[in-house]
């Protein structure tokens, strides 16, 4: 998501801020918040909502503090007037929703940066995006190994050989630098995995390498660790020539901060959105909003 596109994105979120007077409270309406979030289906949505709520509750806090349900009155095409359902949203309701929306959708990476930042500041929201789009980077990276070992196991082979798979995989894409050199290059110790030192752009190739390695290694039942090291290792130079061709060398990108310090940090940050987001209200009325 490119800077632009951030700032449009933030407009957006902030012209549809309500206030309640003397309240020093922020809050957003759930119809308003909808089609930010990418949703064009209400009933969508009101199921997203409703696990956010889940959300909310699991995790102790009282879901009338942040979520109220609210009826409001809209004009149809033929003049006539129905009531509608609608919720009214603290930050940290809003937070909750974004986290438990679609997480291919583009804009639910920015929700979940805009309502976790209280400044709303643009470097803020940045940061955190750059921050989301790795660790879904690498949960990606994950799952796509996860399928490979299971495809080479029911292909005869174990554990090991899986390992050397992947070893020679890696070999390929840094240009020759085993997994244990990458390793020494990056100052990562012991069994933690080189993947969560590893750039965005970095875990992106080895998952697109693997991802061709899986949809190969299936579509062409491909059996032994022979047969398949070679298809991996092919894939792997496949993506480094790619890269190359951008002036890009894997190995030569510097490593980013481990992943899990960052996952850290974002949970200890998560439990202050609540307490910072403020409550609503208990007998608040709409008509007490101040625009």
């Amino acid at each position: 998501m490119d800077k632009k596109k951030i700032e449009q994105s933030r407009q957006q979120y902030d012209l549809i801020i309500h206030n309640i007077e003397n309240a020093d409270i922020e809050f957003w309406y759930a119809r308003e918040l909808m089609p930010l979030l990418g949703y064009d289906r209400w009933e969508n949505f009101d199921k997203t909502i409703c696990r956010a709520m889940e959300s909310c509750e699991t995790s102790g806090i009282i879901v009338s503090d942040h979520f109220r349900e609210v009826t409001k009155m809209v004009e149809l095409g033929s003049k006539a007037k129905r009531n509608i359902k609608d919720y009214m949203l603290t930050r940290y309701a809003c937070y909750l929703i974004a986290q438990n929306g679609d997480p291919k959708k583009e804009e639910i990476a920015f929700a979940q940066s805009y309502f976790a930042i209280q400044t709303r500041k643009q470097e803020l929201i940045e940061e955190r995006i750059a921050l989301i789009e790795r660790t879904e980077a690498r949960g990606r990276l994950r799952e796509s190994e996860k399928r490979l070992s299971q495809n080479i196991y029911e292909r005869g082979v174990d554990d090991a050989g899986f390992g050397r798979i992947r070893s020679k995989g890696d070999q390929a894409l840094f240009g020759g630098y085993t997994t244990q050199e990458m390793k020494n290059r990056f100052g990562v110790k012991g069994s933690r995995p080189l993947a969560d030192f590893l750039p965005t752009l970095t875990i992106a190739a080895k998952n697109l390498a693997t991802e061709m390695t899986n949809y190969n290694v299936e579509e062409k039942d491909l059996q032994g660790e022979i047969s398949i090291t070679g298809e991996h290792v092919q894939n792997n130079h496949s993506v480094r020539d790619m890269l190359g061709k951008r002036g890009i060398k894997p190995e030569n990108l510097p490593p980013s901060e481990d992943i899990q310090k960052l996952e850290r940090r974002v949970k200890s940050q998560e439990k202050k959105i609540a307490s910072q987001a403020g409550k609503l209200p208990e007998n608040f009325t709409e008509n007490e909003q101040d625009n």
